[in-house]
């Protein structure tokens, strides 16, 4: 099913539009508000990226939507202005593709804000053509929902129509030239859902690559019924990254995110829990459970865990350790962006009752950079590409 062979040699460059570039003033930044960070600020960088070496772009949702990072969706089909216009995407994905580069997008098809029009329409009126899109156990005031955040109504894709909005928003945006998605909380959707969803994709679009995000970490046990994998309830017991887990989607996606191996890598280099012997041992049963052609990118960090310097307490030499062994596997790469200048942070997210995520997702520091890490990666890359 994998046409997709491009991704198999990917760095990819992890951003989060609000908190990269383009806003003008970052004194709010530990606030869940908008900064300013736009699709413009992503393009007046891209030299930067191609100096640091990195041949592949990820970028957060950038679709209409209520909250900075993007996840609370209220129009999958128009580009929030927050981050710019339809002409702006267009501008970016052209610029990317011009530099050789290609780039994909975080798409979000479990859930979308409950200010979404089809929502408001559902909950407001019983006779509404949008109830079934909607899991309502008792309407209008409860419905499932992504994991237990009212402001996130669960979508049911396995209404037909539902399903058909979802799977043609995706087209849309990659008819416009998008390489790709990451695709949120994919242990969400049904099996049925992503099959039909990856065949259609597919054959309008053979080459687009297609990664799943499988991660059960802070799902609660009553949240269970809000996603739908095999043996869920052992699953969840075994632990947030288990091979069980990321095996699921093969024959469905062209690949996982590898939470499996940030886990091993967090706990050898970072935590010190673990011994280089079985480091290596473990990593080793990881990947000969899966076929060559299912893609597992390898990171240190992203925007719902902490930073991989600040679990290293801090020390470059860790890091460093850790960017060369996850170069060495043989898989795509990402940086969470700001984690090749060295940016790091005060407090672990898990300290916070609510928007702890925000300490990982500082701006990114144009005038305060270390180069040690900047230059270290950029070796490290250069002698990837030569291999």
């Amino acid at each position: 099913m994998n046409d997709s062979v491009w991704f198999k040699n990917s760095i990819i460059y992890h951003i989060l539009i609000d908190r990269f570039a383009g806003f003008k003033s970052i004194k709010n930044w530990q606030k869940p508000e908008f900064l300013g960070g736009n699709i413009k600020g992503i393009i007046d960088k891209l030299s930067y990226l191609e100096y640091l070496g990195v041949n592949t772009i990820w970028i957060s949702p950038f679709y209409k939507t209520s909250e900075y990072h993007g996840y609370h969706i209220t129009d999958f089909f128009q580009v929030d202005p927050h981050f710019g216009t339809n002409k702006d995407i267009k501008e970016l994905i052209e610029e990317v593709h011009k530099k050789d580069m290609r780039i994909i997008a975080d798409f979000v098809p479990n859930h979308c804000s409950n200010v979404h029009p089809y929502f408001k329409d559902a909950q407001e009126n019983k006779d509404s053509l949008y109830r079934d899109w909607f899991y309502f156990t008792n309407w209008p005031e409860k419905y499932l929902c992504f994991l237990s955040i009212k402001q996130l109504p669960k979508i049911n894709l396995e209404n037909i129509n539902a399903r058909a909005y979802m799977i043609n928003a995706a087209k849309h945006w990659l008819s416009l030239g998008f390489d790709g998605f990451r695709l949120d909380h994919c242990i969400g959707p049904s099996y049925d859902f992503w099959r039909q969803f990856t065949k259609e994709i597919k054959k309008m679009f053979p080459n687009v690559v297609l990664i799943g995000e499988a991660w059960i970490k802070g799902i609660k046990f009553n949240e269970l019924k809000t996603i739908n994998i095999k043996n869920k309830f052992l699953k969840w017991l075994f632990g947030a990254s288990s091979d069980s887990l990321l095996m699921e989607y093969i024959g469905k996606l062209d690949g996982v995110l590898d939470f499996r191996f940030q886990e091993l890598i967090n706990n050898y280099i970072a935590k010190g829990t673990l011994t280089k012997k079985d480091f290596y041992s473990k990593i080793k049963n990881h990947y000969e459970r899966y076929p060559d052609n299912y893609y597992l990118p390898t990171f240190l960090d992203n925007h719902d865990m902490n930073r991989f310097l600040f679990e290293c307490k801090n020390d470059i030499n860790k890091l460093k350790k850790a960017i060369e062994i996850q170069f060495s596997i043989h898989q795509p790469h990402i940086i969470y962006y700001g984690t090749e200048i060295g940016i790091t942070q005060n407090n672990s997210i898990w300290n916070f009752s609510s928007h702890g995520d925000l300490q990982v997702r500082q701006p990114m520091n144009w005038n305060k950079q270390n180069f040690e890490i900047f230059e270290f990666y950029k070796k490290i890359i250069k002698n990837k590409k030569k291999k």
